[in-house]
């Protein structure tokens, strides 16, 4: 699995493959707001801006996904490496600094640190539960059986219509 190594937690933790970075740091118990954030956020439509993270050397270019049109405007006059977490998708594992806004003391020796460990790439894909899966063959299975029968639904018989 891809793993969000969080600079200022000092915390590493996995995600699957395209899941949402604030998600992910809220379900974490990461904090992504300052006090502005805290007490009134979007819940995460891109509509406040207070959810911005700094993304550290990304290990493998496209960590996250591309910035969307939202970010492009909200972030317009800050730094390229400065994402929206409730935007931002997860792809690969990849070091983020949250509240790049807020100062901290010693950035450059907790960054430093965070680079000279490498990150586990982790998988592509979603794992695939076997009942999950078999239950998924056996429902397009009867969609398709369905829709064989006139009327896409349930067939009738002649004494039915008597």
């Amino acid at each position: 699995m891809p793993v969000i190594r969080f600079v200022r937690e000092g915390r590493d933790v996995e995600c699957y493959p395209g899941e949402n970075l604030r998600d992910v740091a809220l379900r974490e118990g990461v904090e992504l707001y300052g006090l502005k954030g805290k007490l009134g956020n979007c819940g995460g439509c891109g509509q406040c801006i207070t959810c911005f993270v700094e993304v550290v050397g990304e290990s493998v270019p496209g960590s996250l996904s591309a910035r969307t049109p939202v970010e492009e405007r909200k972030l317009l006059r800050r730094p390229q490496q400065w994402r929206l977490a409730c935007q931002s998708l997860v792809q690969h594992s990849v070091l983020v600094l949250t509240r790049p806004q807020a100062g901290l003391g010693d950035a450059e020796a907790r960054i430093a640190a965070a680079k000279a460990e490498p990150l586990p790439a982790g998988p592509t894909a979603w794992p695939v539960v076997e009942s999950e899966a078999e239950g998924e063959i056996e429902g397009a299975a009867e969609e398709s059986q369905q829709g064989q029968q006139p009327g896409g639904g349930e067939s009738t018989t002649a004494d039915e219509e008597a």
